[in-house]
């Protein structure tokens, strides 16, 4: 009997078999302003991929800002700048900046979960999907550099600033209430989002993450993985230094970069430990290479990370300048490979 799609994401997370590799296609808003109907026409021919997608259905300009709405205050106070159209922005002012303000700053209040989410949840459920619940992206590790700045946050950390200990676990507690009701009704993923990699290293090294984050991060997921929940992490950059420490965290998916981290080195290090969500190169192969390249990257990477057993999702993000043969190429791949290990 085959798997559901909710069997299936949690068999191969398990690492317990799975019907097809999990698959994840994110287009920017980016790229849905700049392609329009000719990415639409694309995106149809593989309903596999886009099980919901209709024609005409896709608003072309959604996520485009006018200028009105370039700079908004979130609700931590940080003043942000949206210099792109689709994209995300970055932080202009930090609320923290100077330690003096942390005696009369306040943090914003949890959300709550509200019926119309519950219920949300209750349906999925109910027809055998796939039930979760997330951070924002820079949840914890990037909301700290948020309020504080980046060069702030550094000296900090190395310094062993007392301040810091007090807002980690601020934030911490925010999350840890924002998340509770999701860990009560029963979900099966937590999806969490922090980038701690550079194109070469992690932000911070081991002994500073295991000070600082390490604890934290525990201290959210650990109790969703008791719950027999999986705990999905996003981390942009390299992160082979610390990936020991994320899936000491608790994370059960992790989420590296293919081309920054080494596809040979996640087969040696990772593979067959937790489940691999692969996110496919869109730096140098997916805009920049041939077709013929984007189909070897994708054979490439289920061939050394794929397994009988399962443990291997793939994500890609689109975006400008990627040439339209090059998203065609990605889909076809995508949809040639997704069940190579089936029944080997």
């Amino acid at each position: 009997m085959s798997l559901t799609a909710r069997e299936n994401s949690i068999c191969n997370a398990s690492l317990q078999g799975h019907d097809w590799i999990p698959q994840h296609v994110a287009i920017s808003a980016a790229y849905w302003h700049a392609m329009r109907a000719d990415l639409e026409k694309i995106c149809l021919r593989h309903p596999t991929l886009f099980p919901n997608l209709r024609e005409g259905q896709v608003d072309y300009d959604a996520g485009i800002r006018d200028a009105a709405h370039r700079r908004q205050v979130d609700a931590w106070g940080c003043l942000w700048e949206y210099p792109l159209d689709g994209l995300d922005g970055l932080v202009l002012a930090h609320p923290l900046d100077d330690w003096a303000n942390f005696a009369t700053w306040n943090p914003p209040t949890p959300p709550t979960l509200d019926d119309e989410t519950r219920s949300r949840l209750q349906t999925q459920r109910s027809r055998g999907e796939l039930t979760a619940c997330g951070t924002e992206h820079g949840f914890l590790f990037m909301r700290l550099f948020y309020l504080r700045g980046f060069d702030n946050l550094m000296v900090d950390m190395a310094a062993e600033e007392p301040h810091l200990d007090e807002l980690i676990q601020t934030v911490t507690t925010y999350w840890e209430q924002a998340l509770r009701p999701y860990l009560d009704l029963g979900v099966d993923v937590l999806q969490a989002a922090d980038d701690l990699g550079t194109e070469t290293a992690s932000i911070i090294g081991p002994r500073l993450f295991r000070r600082w984050l390490l604890p934290n991060y525990q201290r959210l997921f650990q109790p969703f993985r008791q719950a027999g929940a999986h705990v999905f992490m996003h981390h942009d950059g390299y992160i082979m230094d610390i990936m020991d420490d994320i899936i000491a965290s608790g994370v059960s998916i992790v989420n590296p970069q293919d081309l920054v981290n080494g596809i040979d080195n996640l087969a040696r290090e990772v593979k067959g430990r937790v489940c691999i969500c692969l996110d496919i190169d869109r730096q140098q192969v997916l805009p920049f290479g041939s077709p013929a390249d984007v189909r070897e990257l994708i054979k490439e990477e289920v061939m050394k990370l794929g397994s009988p057993a399962g443990g291997l999702e793939m994500v890609v993000g689109i975006y400008p300048p990627t040439p339209l043969e090059n998203v065609a190429a990605l889909l076809d791949a995508l949809e040639e490979f997704r069940t190579y290990w089936v029944g080997r």
